[in-house]
């Protein structure tokens, strides 16, 4: 499992270590003297370079969004803060992660740190604020890699780090609901990385198996493989074996590009292949060409989803139509939870008791309960301390003329997503 913390000393040990001499008292307190100017900093990591980069893909638009939405500062206790967001590039690398966000907490003093995207992204980044005490929100990753990936106890939770997203739980249902409606043989090839997601997917008790068995399938796991691997012969092999008619497993988009290619190749062709991660982005999709037909995925916000911004009024659509507008792409699903993060965060900095003191900038996150553009965030309905879950439906990419959409052909958990297509064997 891939995971990182640089050991370094906590930020208020570090101030206090350099301002000991001048400033004594005000060492104890966990209240800053630097605020009189009335802004806040906001810190942002995501991976805008690597191979995990299709998930900041609209970086740039959400955040001079946010930026010109935040233009006229925040009230706060009768007071206006302004808002200052420090962006980092993660570049897909969870040490240069842990690096970034070091950074952002010692060197630029930000009062709020965020991340975004995959494990690699958000562990690394979470560990750094809670070793330094420092409020954290962040998303885009399963919460079982999440939490369990970072040593979390369950009994216990962190103290300064927060997660929203879906779990492990919610994209097996997905998963099971898609291969349930091919009517496909249940023999399952899994494709599991040596990474924190596809050691957490692949994991026996967390992950897949156990409730894949439950329900007869039949899961062949050759074992994990190492991420940019140039080589998938042994489990196409062992797939082809076993008569594997689905495939699935948590893969980077280059990795799947890569199998993908060679099951042609080695004429492997099974009927459903249902992968997290590597098919969430159009632009990788028509990498793929027509062989991108027919591939299905988890679907974590859509167009369709019923959701409003709480900062701008705007729906989904509102918001995935404007990105299009903008940029002359088409919409991609982290573009949601983008938006979202910086509406829970403008709710936090509303509602705390004292933004000078990370401790109630902390329990403002806690005691969030608010309405996003990717549905409800609510700490107090866990299923763990520090997680509060987001709904998950399943999608299928089908070409329609010249270009790709990604249809919505599962959501029995959340019959309020609306369906948009019928599913298809490739």
């Amino acid at each position: 499992m891939i995971k990182s913390k640089l050991l370094i000393p906590t930020r208020r040990k570090f101030l206090a270590g350099t301002a000991a001499a001048v400033a004594a008292p005000a060492i104890l307190s966990s209240t800053r003297a630097y605020a009189q100017n009335k802004t806040l900093k906001i810190g942002f990591v995501s991976p805008k370079t690597g191979p995990l980069a299709g998930f900041a893909e609209a970086d740039d638009y959400i955040l001079e969004g946010i930026r010109q939405n935040f233009a006229g500062g925040i009230e706060n206790n009768g007071s206006t803060w302004g808002v200052e967001i420090i962006t980092r590039d993660s570049q897909s690398n969870p040490n240069r992660a842990a690096e970034v966000a070091a950074d952002l907490i010692l060197g630029e003093e930000v009062d709020l740190i965020m991340a975004a995207a995959t494990p690699d992204t958000t562990n690394p980044v979470a560990d750094q604020a809670e070793i330094n005490e420092v409020p954290c929100i962040t998303t885009d990753a399963p919460w079982q890699p999440y939490f369990f990936g970072r040593n979390g106890n369950p009994a216990e939770g962190f103290q300064s780090t927060y997660h929203f997203f879906w779990g492990l739980e919610d994209v097996i249902g997905v998963f099971l609901d898609i291969w349930g409606q091919s009517g496909v043989a249940k023999n399952v090839g899994g494709l599991f990385p040596n990474d924190a997601d596809g050691n957490a997917w692949g994991d026996p008790d967390l992950g897949l198996p156990t409730p894949l068995a439950a329900n007869g399938y039949n899961l062949v796991d050759t074992g994990r493989y190492q991420p940019m691997s140039d080589d998938f012969s042994n489990q196409i092999a062992a797939f082809k074996e076993a008569n594997c008619e689905i495939v699935t497993g948590v893969m980077i988009p280059p990795d799947f590009g890569t199998f993908w290619a060679q099951a042609a190749q080695q004429g492997f062709a099974p009927k459903v292949v249902t992968v997290g991660k590597a098919l969430l982005f159009p632009s990788v999709i028509e990498s793929y060409g027509d062989r991108a037909d027919g591939l299905t995925s988890e679907v974590w916000w859509s167009p369709n989803h019923p959701f409003n911004s709480s900062l701008t009024g705007a729906s989904a659509k509102d918001l995935a139509d404007g990105y299009t507008a903008a940029t002359d792409r088409p919409w991609t699903q982290p573009i949601g939870f983008k938006h979202a993060l910086f509406e829970v965060a403008a709710d936090v900095i509303k509602r705390a008791e004292d933004l000078d003191d990370y401790e109630a900038i902390t329990a403002a996150i806690a005691a969030t309960n608010m309405d996003t553009i990717v549905g409800k965030v609510d700490w107090s309905s866990g299923p763990v301390k520090n997680v509060s879950k987001t709904p998950l439906v399943g999608g299928q990419w089908q070409k329609e003329g010249d270009t790709f959409d990604l249809k919505i052909v599962s959501n029995s958990a959340h019959p309020d997503i609306p369906l948009t297509g019928d599913l298809k064997l490739i």
